[in-house]
């Protein structure tokens, strides 16, 4: 009797077993990735039982734990928790004795990748301050507007972007903007020097600030995007969406071990956000690089013992470019992060680089909605099953494929697209998900909405990207709409890029998309020009006005030229450049 018992359950479970694999063979994976969520959260809510709320929070919390372990090796310097902690401190005083910043002002952060990026970060959040983050990369016209959308008075720069700074600078001092600079002297006028009041300066920590959970539901740092139209946006970052990005690198397998080779720029959230607070999270250690240099990657990842990094699509692919080294094959790499790879760099990547597990990533600077891929799966950036979408919701919206507006039913709701459709990913705005909008735009920040989605008074932040999710229920990425594309893993707003050209005393007309280039990720920017009659097109002086007002991965790689009644298309030839 027994016997039959015991051979009647096996013959179930293995019945079971042979059923799931057929028709859910991801459910195991589908199953483990929710229960590292549900375990990343579990540890998140036992912080705030103790205190640790917010994301520095967290970085004091692990100062104090760990105060001896290296966080920020850069070059020759190599910063301890502890190191950091008290430098920021340090920088926390000069601010709020020579500078009078206290909590709620807003500080604009100019500064390329390096330690003091950082420490200075962290200094003006101990004061309460807030920080927007710029993409030092901009020309002074966009430059100025992010500095004027997001309401800073004070503006911090980097020593070495000082220099190709000066008229902005100056026009900032002359209406009235603190100015300070990451050196220890200065020629420019107007400009206060911090690394020679640092090295006097306390470095006693700021008397402790009232965190509670309400506070994670308002704004933490600006940082731009440039959205689907016109010029940068100061996106506003909440507390929660800061701590929710903490844990992503755990979710891709990293460890308090790790070494994690953070090449991309700190003013975008992939590195700030993910990267550092990923870092942070772990109590791991952040190899940071001033600017990524593909001849140097493999030699750098064996040389510090990496055995994590951050990528973008671009960044593998310049990889694949270079020279077989014995470096690409030696080294210690288990991990790479990111997102933006395409299936086939992905697949050589794999191939040439040894066993590297790929973990692409998708997730949005204004709201918290965002898939991993953490199965094998080439192609797809996360998955839709069952478990995922309870922990993250989402919805994938029916669209006019000549506007992309949502299509809406009679009664005036939207359609979900079925599987194997393309549709607009939308995700509901909610306390644990929310939007806090744009700085100064109060009528962009409304656009990103959709109300009334399903039911009457809801709300779902639009994305603006479409997707695609199959029958498995992998999730793939397709394209983004509005007046945007991506180059150069930045993104170009075309009414920008033509507004710039329609300054050209030549052109009469412009228009600027994105399009594909075999072999890229991304898409380069192509302008439809219209020449003013009897005039001629002037290459040189296109090219000294992109130059001046551009940063170049903006710049148009091809024109297309209208000339009565024919049409000219052809690579810009007065660039002394070339695509990548």
């Amino acid at each position: 009797m027994l016997t039959w018992v015991f051979s009647t359950i096996v013959t179930g479970l293995l019945t079971l077993l042979a059923f799931q694999r057929m028709f859910y063979p991801y459910f195991w994976d589908d199953l483990n990735y929710y229960l590292k969520l549900r375990k990343v959260g579990a540890a998140v809510k036992s912080r705030m039982k103790s205190g640790v709320i917010t994301y520095l929070d967290c970085f004091v919390h692990q100062a104090r734990t760990t105060p001896g372990k290296s966080f920020i090796v850069f070059e020759s310097q190599v910063l301890t928790y502890e190191d950091v902690d008290l430098r920021s401190n340090k920088f926390a005083n000069v601010f709020k004795n020579e500078g009078g910043l206290k909590q709620g002002d807003i500080v604009a952060l100019l500064m390329s990748n390096e330690p003091d990026f950082i420490c200075v970060w962290f200094g003006l959040c101990k004061l309460g301050c807030e920080v927007a983050f710029l993409n030092f990369n901009i020309k002074s016209k966009s430059f100025l507007h992010c500095f004027q959308s997001c309401g800073a008075k004070t503006l911090v720069v980097g020593s070495d972007l000082v220099s190709c700074r000066e008229e902005v600078l100056s026009s900032l001092r002359d209406n009235g903007i603190d100015l300070w600079v990451t050196d220890s002297s200065s020629t420019v006028k107007g400009l206060h020097t911090l690394l020679d009041k640092v090295e006097k300066a306390s470095g006693e920590a700021q008397p402790p600030m009232a965190t509670t959970p309400a506070k994670l539901m308002s704004n933490f740092l600006f940082i731009f995007t440039s959205g689907t139209t016109g010029l940068p946006k100061a996106a506003r970052v909440s507390h929660i969406k800061a701590v929710m990005c903490m844990g992503f690198l755990r979710l891709c397998g990293a460890r308090a071990g790790d070494n994690i080779y953070v090449t991309l720029p700190l003013y975008h959230m992939s590195a700030s956000l993910l990267g550092i607070g990923g870092c942070i999270e772990l109590g791991a250690t952040c190899v940071l690089k001033k600017k990524f240099s593909a001849s140097q990657f493999w030699t750098d990842c064996q040389k510090h013992k990496v055995t994590v990094f951050q990528y973008i699509g671009e960044l593998c692919r310049y990889l694949l470019n270079q020279p077989k080294t014995e470096a690409e094959t030696t080294h210690g790499v288990r991990i790479a992060a990111g997102s933006g790879l395409r299936a086939d760099v992905w697949k050589e990547f794999a191939k040439r680089f040894g066993k590297i597990q790929i973990r692409e990533a998708y997730g949005l600077t204004e709201a918290s909605i965002g898939f991993l891929n953490y199965t094998n799966e080439i192609g797809p950036i996360g998955r839709a099953g069952y478990f995922n979408k309870r922990n993250l919701p989402f919805d994938l919206l029916r669209c006019d494929p000549s506007t992309y507006e949502p299509i809406r039913t009679e009664s005036g709701r939207c359609v979900r697209a079925n599987k194997g459709e393309t549709g607009i990913l939308v995700a509901p705005v909610s306390a644990m998900n929310p939007f806090l909008g744009y700085a100064g735009n109060k009528e962009m920040s409304e656009k990103k909405l959709l109300r009334n989605v399903f039911r009457e008074g809801d709300v779902y932040f639009n994305t603006g990207d479409l997707m695609l999710q199959d029958h498995r229920d992998f999730v793939y990425f397709r394209d983004r709409i509005g007046d945007t594309f991506r180059w150069k893993g930045e993104n170009v707003a075309t009414t920008e890029v033509s507004e710039i050209l329609g300054g050209l005393d030549f052109v009469q007309d412009v228009n600027v998309y994105g399009v594909a280039v075999p072999g890229y990720e991304g898409k380069a920017g192509m302008a439809a020009l219209v020449l003013k009659p009897d005039m001629e097109l002037d290459g040189k002086r296109l090219y000294n006005h992109l130059v001046q007002n551009l940063p170049a991965y903006a710049w148009p790689w091809f024109l297309r030229l209208e000339v009565k009644t024919h049409v000219i298309h052809y690579i810009i030839q007065c660039m002394p450049v070339t695509l990548p």
